[in-house]
């Protein structure tokens, strides 16, 4: 390869932070101003390791367990929701602890606690092990949701009363799959109870649809996330699906040039926790290979904003 190669790039949009992640983060910022270091956090406070790494040398500790969380020492939720046992626990030591659940996360909270108070078992469509799944499932009694990862499992549903049902969604899913799964169980189940609005939250869709219009476009698209985010994944999932190669890449350093051998145009998005920086990294490593000629393609303007936790509003 010489610097006489020339590659467009499409550059989705909308990508990067949504809301929820910008709160998630300023919330833990804001915490370390008021209160000083260290401030712990329960969990990552959102699927990222540069943006982790960073607020860690701020004086960020995160840990697994409130367990590992000294008394008298502030602590934040993070974006992706915990079980109700968690604040409980928190009270119940007298720690400070400070929510940063997305609220559209905390919107489906409410909605399970609303469809259990109605009598309904919940079918909740995610996937086993992610956090935002075990948050929600912890905001009802046990034995009162199941979990539905995959069109297969509609079938091999056997609810106690099929007659009272309703189901909710992971706000990270594949708008398509979940389209496909939701239908099967509205047609085997025609009286279940859908939410009152998408679970799947406005960030995740705008991603999928902008990289929807850039696969169809070039052969090979970045999808800048982590390895644990569920939003980056399903945004490599979708590229594939409408024509492109995808990979997921965490920093610029893991890009292998022989993936462009044949590539004249790709594409570039960012999952909704990776911020625009690493972005930038990217096309400014493809720039000491390649011409870059940049197309932004952009399908959708956010200008959404969540409130911050009293205590802390600026």
């Amino acid at each position: 390869m010489n610097a006489e190669l020339s590659l467009k790039l499409l550059i989705a949009a909308p990508r990067g932070f949504c809301a929820g992640v910008d709160r998630a983060i300023r919330i833990v910022e804001l915490a370390l101003e008021k209160y000083g270091p260290p401030i712990y956090v329960r969990h990552e406070i959102v699927h990222n390791r540069f943006v982790v790494d960073g607020l860690r040398t701020k004086g960020a500790i995160f840990v697994e367990s409130l367990d590992d969380v000294p008394d008298d020492v502030p602590v934040v939720f993070s974006a992706h929701g915990v079980p109700k046992a968690i604040p409980a626990k928190a009270q119940a030591r007298g720690l400070n602890y400070l929510d940063a659940t997305c609220p559209l996360v905390s919107r489906v909270h409410r909605a399970a606690e609303r469809l259990v108070a109605d009598g309904r078992h919940i079918l909740f469509i995610g996937h086993k092990g992610h956090p935002e799944v075990e948050g929600t499932f912890g905001q009802v009694p046990e034995g009162h949701m199941t979990l539905v990862e995959t069109l297969a499992d509609v079938a091999t549903l056997a609810p106690q009363d099929p007659e009272r049902l309703g189901f909710l969604t992971q706000t990270t899913l594949s708008v398509d799959d979940t389209a496909e799964i939701t239908a099967a169980l509205q047609r085997r189940f025609p009286g279940i109870v859908a939410p009152r609005a998408d679970d799947i939250c406005y960030a995740t869709s705008n991603r999928q649809e902008a990289v929807k219009a850039i696969a169809q476009r070039c052969g090979l698209v970045l999808v800048i996330g982590a390895p644990n985010s569920s939003n980056s994944l399903r945004l490599v999932e979708v590229a594939k699906k409408y024509g492109a190669r995808a990979r997921l890449i965490q920093r610029a350093a893991e890009i292998d040039f022989d993936w462009f051998d044949d590539i004249t145009t790709a594409g570039i998005t960012a999952g909704a926790s990776a911020p625009e920086l690493l972005v930038r990294e990217v096309v400014d490593l493809l720039a000491t290979r390649f011409v870059i000629q940049e197309e932004p393609v952009e399908i959708a303007r956010e200008a959404v904003e969540f409130k911050l936790p009293r205590g802390l509003a600026v």
